[in-house]
């Protein structure tokens, strides 16, 4: 296979051997350094491979093509064709045997990091689904932001660090005072909970960095919301965050006395269905015990359905069907 370089318009054909095992060649990159090749490989396809083994540090890397030292021309693979330097077979050997031992133990260390990651996620998941409500559309985030900048190139860029969810919402229009209701929640963000104009942030043009309320979105702890399009895929996206309690900021309502279930449960004519898979609903004349059904995690939506009709009701999750019946009596 020949390829052309476009800094020097020379041909490389990677089909002639340039190098041979146990020779020293050289890289020039930010800086130079030595590798020395281990091992010389040919196919009909790809011509040859050159596999090195670093001399500073044990770490393996890989070449198709050298250029002659006398024609240097910035970064790229290079040996010296005047005065070769070979190594002895042994000293190679050596040298492959501590990278191989470097690359089994990063090897090691990344699949016990993937293990613990899946734990971890796997709690969150968990979490996850009991702390979703069946009716969200949105949910509310701090977002600890890290500037990955550089002014020398014109470069600007940020990366988020660390994520935490301060509540979830009912509609997916953008809303600066619900994200001020719940920047208390999180004492990184309780600052936001003031209104200040310089904090709001419109940015949902092309190349803007979007809707949030924050000193900068390229440093520190903002808020903004994120829509849930797919409860599933929500999930499986925020499993890593919620699996760390300390990423879990929401407040709900303290039960007291008036409102936790006792034993003897409220009587009423009300209906209770499961309303989809993972939701059930409470149906009749709710009102005097709103407060007890808001605090059991309920939510009131005027537009719910019964026997194809529409109606008003409570909606909760799937696992509070056993609190909610301790808490009412059917006639």
């Amino acid at each position: 296979m020949k390829t052309i370089s476009l800094a020097t318009g020379k041909v490389h054909d990677s089909n002639v051997q340039s190098v041979k095992e146990s020779q020293v060649v050289i890289l020039n990159h930010t800086s130079i350094s030595k590798w020395v090749v281990y091992k010389v490989e040919h196919s009909q396809q790809w011509g040859y491979t050159y596999h090195m083994v670093s001399l500073s540090e044990p770490r393996f890397n890989t070449a198709t093509t050298f250029t002659s030292w006398r024609e240097k021309f910035g970064i790229g693979w290079y040996f010296d064709d005047e005065n070769p330097e070979f190594m002895d077979a042994f000293e190679v050997a050596i040298l492959r045997q501590q990278a191989q031992q470097k690359a089994d133990t990063r090897a090691e260390e990344q699949r016990k990091e993937k293990e613990r990651r899946e734990q971890v996620k796997t709690i969150g998941r968990e979490r996850l689904n009991d702390l979703i409500p069946a009716n969200a559309q949105a949910v509310i985030i701090a977002c600890e932001r890290e500037d990955d900048s550089d002014p020398y190139t014109d470069y600007y860029a940020a990366s988020t660090v660390r994520r935490v969810i301060l509540g979830f919402s009912t509609h997916t229009k953008n809303n600066f005072q619900e994200m001020r209701n719940l920047a208390g929640n999180f004492e990184e963000t309780a600052y936001l909970t003031e209104k200040n104009e310089e904090h709001e942030h419109r940015e949902n043009y092309s190349g803007g960095h979007g809707y949030y309320l924050g000193e900068s979105k390229y440093r520190g702890w903002i808020i903004e919301k994120a829509r849930i399009y797919d409860r599933e895929r929500f999930i499986e996206e925020y499993a890593y965050t919620a699996g760390d309690e300390a990423n879990i900021r929401i407040k709900t309502a303290p039960k007291t006395a008036e409102t936790t279930p006792t034993a003897k449960p409220i009587t009423g004519d009300y209906t209770i269905v499961d309303y989809s898979e993972k939701a059930i609903a409470i149906f009749g004349d709710t009102k005097a015990i709103k407060d007890q059904l808001s605090a059991l995690g309920g939510r009131f939506n005027m537009y719910l359905t019964l026997n194809g009709k529409r109606c008003a009701g409570w909606i909760f999750q799937k696992s509070k069907e056993d609190d909610l019946r301790k808490l009412v009596s059917l006639n």
